[in-house]
């Protein structure tokens, strides 16, 4: 039988990855994260879940990533632009060669699409 081609994208009996920013890339607090990778495909597309707790770091883009903001505050702010606060509801890209911070003010979950 081959795979269902609508996959729900439901993490209630996914084990997260545990994770956190580099040492060299924190800036402030001890954000931790957890990640239910739901899609992992050939030629580097990953979708899911990832939620963080309070902190600071930075960040570098390499690949292409939508974001959708189911809960929490965070700031994201681009290297030489501007900061913009995310919350629930919010859908934004983050392209290629993006370089900033991500600040998590309330622990933050959002719904991903990564295509490296």
């Amino acid at each position: 039988m081959t795979a269902p081609k609508l996959l729900s994208v439901n993490v209630d009996s996914i084990e997260p990855e545990l994770g956190a920013p580099a040492p060299d890339r924190l800036i402030s607090g001890d954000p931790k994260f957890r990640t239910w990778n739901v899609e992992e495909r050939d030629g580097g597309l990953y979708a899911g879940i990832w939620e963080a707790t309070p902190g600071k770091w930075r960040i570098e883009y390499d690949e292409w990533e939508f974001c959708h903001i189911l809960s929490g505050v965070s700031v994201i702010a681009e290297e030489g632009g501007e900061a913009r606060t995310v919350r629930a509801g919010d859908s934004f890209v983050l392209r290629p060669g993006f370089k900033g911070s991500w600040e998590v003010l309330e622990t933050t979950r959002k719904e991903y699409v990564i295509k490296l």
